[in-house]
């Protein structure tokens, strides 16, 4: 299984570069990008949200990518699946591709024409630093659920997208968005039985992550608890500018204060703290949001038992959805909001993602 990326010296085991260290079923390589407008296209026509996502599951021998677009009430996913080849160094997946022209700072996303109306062809620019995230990991009746590693980045669009009969021209001006890289162990692929995990009645996933650009610098933010509030994840950094002196500086521990629509999970408003070392305040963050975007709709994060991410699927599988939004998805699920930040005087915009699934203490939820 050799492939041109092992004509470079960048191997870290004995291996060649088509496998990795693990054995484990659940490892991942992915790319998570969205687009998202700013304060001047908030509230018009142009009023938008997209999300792409490419991965690869080397120990199951498939690679997935999907493009989902949220256009007023008209929302449309491409997704597709191919069998793994040996060459990780492709990021295509039939009709959806990524090339990096330059690492850390510029990357292409494409989605070629199909039957589905929905189309891309778009470079993505670093406003600020990649910033590496807080290792992510957790167990689960002893067995390592989360072991990843993720770097994350603030920047803007140039480019075209075309949906339905509506096309937009993509200025980094207008149009902004956050992407990430994360690798590792994470669960992925069809269902596995459930054992003992049956016997969890407190399991829950309560999540909050805020990538932010500001005029000049940019935050990230993330916090992930077990129910009781207990910690298993989090990290807070204001990161410069790409081409500016300095390096991230930690913002101290996150805390959060959300506010919720009556009787849901929706996410009206919220206020982030950050605390030093002395339980000294060192900035706070107010959160609005602007546009809530279901990220589980058709996308394979984990809803539809037919399409999660790393399901075969076969050879090539390429499928497409044009469907109306449900509000029930953005009442409890994993729900990205186009939101509006304000810090020490200074307004921003990025993205505010966020899931409370399962019993919460704080909130009041408890179930």
């Amino acid at each position: 299984m050799l492939s041109p990326l092992d004509d470079y010296p960048v191997h870290q085991i004995s291996e060649p570069m088509r496998h990795v260290g693990t054995s484990d079923r659940n490892f991942y390589d992915r790319y998570y990008f969205n687009i998202h407008p700013t304060g001047d296209v908030l509230g018009t026509d142009d009023e938008l949200f997209c999300v792409i996502g490419v991965g690869q599951y080397p120990n199951l021998g498939v690679a997935d990518a999907f493009v989902s677009v949220k256009w007023g009430d008209d929302h449309r996913v491409v997704r597709s699946s191919k069998t793994l080849g040996a060459d990780r160094m492709d990021a295509s997946v039939g009709p959806i591709r990524v090339e990096v022209n330059k690492g850390l700072e510029q990357l292409r996303v494409i989605l070629e024409p199909n039957e589905w109306g929905l189309e891309l062809d778009a470079t993505y620019d670093g406003f600020c630093q990649a910033h590496l995230e807080s290792r992510h990991f957790d167990r689960q009746f002893s067995r390592v659920i989360f072991d990843s590693t993720r770097f994350a980045q603030v920047g803007g669009w140039t480019g075209t997208l075309r949906v339905g009969d509506r096309e937009i021209d993509l200025t980094p001006d207008r149009w902004w968005g956050s992407r990430d890289r994360s690798w590792g162990i994470r669960p992925v692929g069809e269902s596995e039985p459930p054992g003992i995990r049956v016997t969890d009645t407190e399991a829950g996933f309560f999540w909050i992550y805020a990538p932010v650009r500001f005029d000049d610098h940019a935050m990230i933010t993330i916090i992930q608890e077990r129910p009781s509030g207990e910690r298993i994840m989090q990290d807070a950094h204001r990161i410069p500018m790409l081409g500016a002196e300095g390096e991230a500086t930690w913002l101290g521990r996150p805390e959060h204060d959300v506010r919720f629509v009556p009787g849901t999970r929706t996410v009206e408003g919220a206020t982030l703290s950050y605390y030093g070392p002395r339980g000294e305040k060192t900035t706070e963050v107010e959160v609005e949001p602007l546009l809530a975007f279901p990220l589980l709709l058709g996308s394979g994060y984990g809803l539809e038992p037919d399409w999660k991410h790393g399901m075969y699927q076969g050879d090539l599988a390429v499928q497409g959805q044009i469907v109306a939004p449900d509000p029930a998805y953005t009442t409890w699920g994993l729900t990205e909001y186009a939101a509006r930040f304000t810090s020490e005087g200074k307004v921003g915009y990025g993205m505010f993602e966020f899931a409370a699934m399962g019993p919460h203490r704080q909130y009041g939820f408890e179930s």
